[in-house]
This record gives C-alpha cells, sequence and structure tokens, in this order.
C-alpha cells in the first residue's frame, strides 16, 4: 500500500509540525469598517451598538422623546393611533410619563393613519399617528395620501435608523421623506433632538393652517435618545421661522365686489359648496348668505353637512353618482357660486359640456385650485369664512318672489328625480333587501344625529344619497383617493373625537375585508363604533361599471366573504343580522342597545347598481338613469 504525505492514518511527526509552524506566519487580523479609524466610522459604531442597547437609564435626564411628548401636549393632543417598532422604542419608553397623551394600539400603521383622519374630521383639530421605521412606515403612506386629497389636518410622526446609519441600508431603513415629499404640505427629518420642540411646533402650525393638510416628521433614533434642553418656541417664534408660509386668509376687496355685481345680475345662479366650507367651520355664514341672496345651495361629497337637508335651500348632492335634478340645476344656471371646492372631475365630468350657461365665482384658500380644472370669471382667494362674512354685506336682499318661477322649476324638477326608480333599481319590490332601505333606517333610527362614516364604492353614494344629513361634520368619506378600507378605522378615530354622537361605519364586504383586524383595536379600547357591512357579495362597483361600461364583461368582481357574523363574534363583537326589509329595525335597535362595538350584517341585492350614474368622459347631461340596455 502506498503511503501519500498528510495521510491521517500517518501524521507528521511533532518534530516535522513544530519546524512547518516556524515557517508559516500568523494570520493577521483585517477589519472591514470602511474609513476605519475616521470620525465617521466612529460614529457609525457608536450607532449600531444603539441598535442593540433599548436600556433605560433609572436617573434619565430629558431626552429627545420628552421633548417630542411635551410638543404633543403643547398642540393639545389627547390621543394617538400607533403602532411600535425597534427605532421608535425609546419614545415608548418614556410614553408612560406623560398619561395625558392616550395612546391607541392599532392593528396595522394603516389604521392608525385612517383612526386619525376620522378623528380630524369630527373634530377640526390635528390627527396624529405614528409607526416605526421601514415597513411601519410605508404603511402610513396610504392614510398620508387620504388625508392630502381631503385636506385633512395630520401630523404623521415615524422613526428611523440612528444619523450615522442613514443611506448604509440598515435593517428597516427606507427614504420615507422622499416617498412623501410629493404627498404632504411639508416634511422633515430631525437629526438633532435640539430641532425637535421647533419641528413639532411648525408641523401642526402648517397642518392647520390655510388649506389644511399631513405633514410627515421622520426622527432619527439617536434624536430620541439624546439629551437636550431645548425649549419650545412661542406662537410669534413659530410664524417668524415660516417666512415663506403665509396663507392669504381674506379675499380681495375688488373681486368682492365683482362677485357681488355677477350675483344681482344672475336670475339662476346656484351655490356650490365643500369640504372648505367645513374646514373654515362657515356654514352658518354660508346659510345667512344664501338666505339673504335666496340662491339654492348644492354640495359635493366632502361638502354633505354644510347646510341641514331638510333647509328650504338645500337642494341636494352634485356629480356622478349625484341627484338628477342638481345636476340639471347645474347645467341651466347661469350663475355658479362654488366655494371651498375643486371642481373635480366627479363633479364636473366633461368640463367642455360643464354648465354651458353659467358665469363662475370660485372662493378657494389655495390659488392653485382656481383655474386648474374650469376657466372662472371671478377668482377669489381666501379663507371660505372670511369671505362670506365679506361678501354677505355687498349683496342686497333677494325677495323669493322674485325667484317664483325658478324655484318653482326647481321644485318640479326635485320632484321628477325623487319619484324616480333609482331607490334600490325597484329590488324591495320583489321583497330584496335594497342598500338604499338600510341607510335610510339607520338615519332615521339615529335620527340624524350620529357620525356616519363611508368607505368606498356603491356604500359611499348610498351614505351621500339617503342618509339625511342634518349637521355639520357628521360625514366622513375617502373623496379624492378613494380609499378602500377607509370605514372601520376612520370610524374608530371619529368615535373617539366625538364621543358624544353615535359613530357608525357604513362599509361594503370588499372594503371591510381589507381593514377588519382593527376590530380587535374597537374591543381592547373599548370603542363603541356600530359596522353596517353592506353584503352584496361583489366589489359592486367593479360588478356595475363592467354592467353597464364593459356589456356585462365580468371579472374579478365576485367577492366570496367569510361568514361575518363568525368572524364578529371571533373578535367578541356582537353580530346581527338582516335579509329582508322586516329584519332591519330590529337588527339598528339591537346594535345600538350594545354598551361598545356591534355589526349588522345587511344581506343586500347581490345586483343592485346606484343611479343615476355619469359615465367616465360624459358631462351631467349624459347621467344613465337605468338600465337594461336603455337610457333616458
Amino acid at each position: 500500500m502506498t503511503i501519500t504525505k498528510g495521510d491521517p492514518a500517518h501524521p507528521p511527526s511533532p518534530v516535522a509540525r513544530a519546524a512547518t509552524e516556524r515557517a508559516t506566519p500568523p494570520p493577521t487580523r483585517r477589519s472591514h469598517v470602511p474609513n476605519e479609524g475616521s470620525a465617521e466610522a466612529a460614529a457609525v459604531e457608536r450607532a449600531r451598538k444603539g441598535m442593540l442597547h433599548e436600556g433605560r437609564e433609572l436617573k434619565r435626564t430629558r431626552i429627545g422623546a420628552d421633548v417630542l411628548c411635551e410638543a404633543l401636549l403643547r398642540q393639545g393632543v389627547e390621543v394617538i393611533f400607533s403602532y411600535p417598532g425597534g427605532v421608535i422604542l425609546p419614545l415608548y419608553d418614556v410614553l408612560g410619563d406623560y398619561p395625558e397623551l392616550r395612546h391607541v394600539l392599532v392593528r396595522h400603521e394603516q389604521g392608525g393613519a385612517h383612526a386619525a383622519d376620522g378623528y380630524a374630521r369630527v373634530t377640526g383639530r390635528v390627527g396624529v399617528c405614528m409607526g416605526t421605521s421601514g415597513p411601519g412606515a410605508t404603511n402610513l403612506v396610504t392614510g398620508i395620501g387620504t388625508a392630502l386629497l381631503d385636506s385633512v389636518p395630520m401630523v404623521a410622526i415615524t422613526g428611523n435608523v440612528p444619523s450615522a446609519l442613514i443611506g448604509k441600508d440598515a435593517f428597516q431603513e427606507i427614504d420615507i421623506n422622499g416617498i412623501t415629499l410629493p404627498m404632504t404640505k411639508h416634511n422633515y427629518l430631525v437629526r438633532d433632538a435640539d430641532d425637535l420642540p421647533r419641528v413639532v411646533a411648525e408641523a401642526f402650525h402648517i397642518a392647520r393652517t390655510g388649506r389644511p393638510g399631513p405633514v410627515h416628521i421622520d426622527i432619527t433614533k439617536d434624536a430620541l435618545q439624546q439629551e437636550t434642553r431645548a425649549e419650545h418656541p412661542t406662537d410669534a417664534e413659530i410664524v417668524a421661522g415660516l417666512p415663506g408660509f403665509r396663507p392669504n386668509l381674506d379675499g380681495h376687496g375688488r373681486q368682492l365686489k365683482l362677485a357681488a355685481a355677477e350675483i344681482a345680475a344672475a336670475r339662476r345662479p346656484v351655490i356650490l359648496a365643500g369640504h372648505g366650507v367645513l374646514h373654515a367651520e362657515a356654514w352658518d355664514d354660508l346659510r345667512a348668505f344664501a338666505e339673504k341672496t335666496q340662491i339654492p345651495v348644492a354640495w359635493t361629497l366632502l361638502g354633505i353637512g354644510v347646510i341641514d337637508e331638510t333647509h328650504p335651500l338645500a337642494y341636494g348632492y352634485m356629480g356622478m353618482h349625484g341627484w338628477k335634478h342638481v345636476n340639471r340645476a347645474i347645467q341651466s344656471a347661469d350663475l355658479l357660486i362654488a366655494i371651498g371646492m375643486r371642481f373635480d372631475d366627479r363633479v364636473t365630468g366633461n368640463v367642455r359640456t360643464y354648465a354651458p350657461y353659467a358665469r363662475i365665482v370660485h372662493v378657494d384658500i389655495d390659488p392653485a385650485e382656481i383655474g386648474k380644472n374650469v376657466a372662472v370669471e371671478v377668482p377669489i382667494v381666501g379663507d371660505a369664512g372670511r369671505v362670506l362674512r365679506a361678501l354677505t354685506p355687498l349683496v342686497d336682499p333677494v325677495d323669493p318672489a322674485t325667484r317664483a318661477d325658478y324655484f318653482a322649476q326647481l321644485t318640479e324638477w326635485k320632484a321628477d328625480s325623487v319619484a324616480s326608480s333609482w331607490h334600490g333599481s325597484g329590488a324591495w319590490r320583489d321583497g330584496l333587501l335594497s342598500a338604499d332601505y338600510v341607510i335610510e333606517r339607520i338615519g332615521e333610527l339615529t335620527e340624524h344625529e350620529a357620525t356616519y362614516v363611508a368607505d368606498v364604492g356603491q356604500n359611499q353614494m348610498w351614505l351621500a344619497r339617503y342618509a339625511g344629513f342634518r349637521h355639520p361634520n357628521t360625514h366622513v368619506s375617502s373623496g379624492g383617493l378613494g380609499t378602500m378600507g377607509f370605514s372601520v378605522p376612520a370610524a374608530m378615530g371619529a368615535a373617539l373625537g366625538r364621543p358624544d354622537r353615535e359613530t357608525w361605519a357604513i362599509t361594503g364586504d370588499g372594503g371591510f375585508q381589507m381593514t377588519f383586524q382593527e376590530l380587535m383595536t374597537l374591543v381592547a379600547d373599548h370603542i363603541p363604533v356600530k359596522i353596517a357591512l353592506l353584503d352584496n357579495k361583489k366589489l359592486g362597483m367593479i360588478r356595475q361599471w363592467q354592467e353597464i361600461i364593459y356589456a356585462g364583461n365580468y371579472h374579478s368582481a365576485n367577492l366570496p366573504g367569510p361568514d361575518f357574523a363568525k368572524l364578529a363574534d371571533a373578535f367578541g363583537i356582537p353580530a346581527f343580522r338582516a335579509r329582508t326589509p322586516g329584519e332591519v329595525d330590529d337588527a339598528i335597535r339591537a346594535a345600538q342597545a350594545v354598551d361598545g362595538p356591534a355589526l349588522i350584517w345587511f344581506e343586500i341585492a347581490e345586483e343592485q347598481n346606484v343611479f343615476p350614474m355619469m359615465p367616465a368622459g360624459k358631462g351631467l347631461s349624459d347621467l344613465i338613469e337605468k338600465w337594461g340596455g336603455a337610457e333616458e
């Protein structure tokens, strides 16, 4: 047998091994730290150690996390909707020292953003949501975008990796500032605890001033941990620190006089009231102006609640799924007075055929909105309330008798519109449960005094048309972004913002299945939201469009769902069920009697459509009023 060198059965002798070791130099240790020995490398090393160290000093000093809590309290914040994560844990470490800040642990950051949104809409205050870096921050994005397009004041706070690790692709690092830049009024990256008092104060000022909207604050972990003695700025110092942010609140005198002249000359005027009237808390000013001038008031989706719908001058909801008589009045008007609305495509349809006989006065606090979608004759930049209070003394009172013929025509159109068979597409005649009937009964049994929060789709339009709104800020809906899954978490925030009112989430089976994890938040925090689930086992608006616009070529519109009663029970929420019109009232009353959240599963007609409907690209005169292949 041949013996090979290095054979384990014949190891080298000790003498040979020692000789080999003397001949082989020991390995050299190498450092792979970039720029080893530099200040930058030392900072990165400290940051990496900081990522691992979550301990709390027993005798701690005031740190950035304390300053953040102090700043929130100074802004009047009472509730935060949040979900924790590694880099934001320094804040959670001190949060218990500030019991005035109620922390609601949501089950998903998107739910937290929508909850802050709903809270802001019903209170008029800035809503606050928080999340950690990476996916925690990106999960907030849909809610931030929803707030931007609907001009909702919100401050979204996120944690980020330590300053020295930014740009290193550290765990859960993402450029969230780059992501939120186009969907916020402003955003900040805070690397130094000393900057926190100023940044938080500025963020709230920007969020609620002028045209409201979301502001994002991203804070590095080391900024939350740093010791600081920074003082909080005064209101004057905040304003002085924002020289480029000076919203124009008062309308120009010359433009106000031009508007008054247009109103004096008009014979068929219509007021178009939008969300800006609610933001300005100008509903009383609007009513006073309308009564003095005897001009009927129509409203946008987000303008619902600007006037009591039982008021003689309240004419109705406009646009794609608005009332036929309202759209007809717009198309025949000789003057439109648009206040705090932006002429969205769902309101105008084809601009070329929109209001062909009307001159337009457009009031908006954001000058970028005037002339953007519709050319106007009299632009007025300013706060809706201030403009109305300045304009009303400039117009002469109008005797209703002078508009007798006009009002008679409007009354005739409204009677014809309301008498149409759009209500449930006639489904109730066959004993089927129609959604419009459910919404009407919820409105009646709550005496029109609740907060009603819509999801997106057919349920959204049914709520807008049939609930019968009496008060401002009782209707909450995702208008601009059209965010499915909005209803339940937004209702959660709305219920905390206005605990004196019942809160109803009106949702479809599609939107509900996107965010129903927040049912556990409702239970854990005992938030008494009543959920009206309109289940047609379809993505209803998708099915409707495919039926009418795509010749019945259905695809992915059928939506099987779980047993919603069992699902609610799994969360510990009482559930009730209604399949026929006769079961509706008992189910609503049963849910109202529950001390806490409750769900009603309404199994509605599966193929009920929302009529009238203005097809995309068409105009307000091209409404589809019924379907069976025929159009009126």
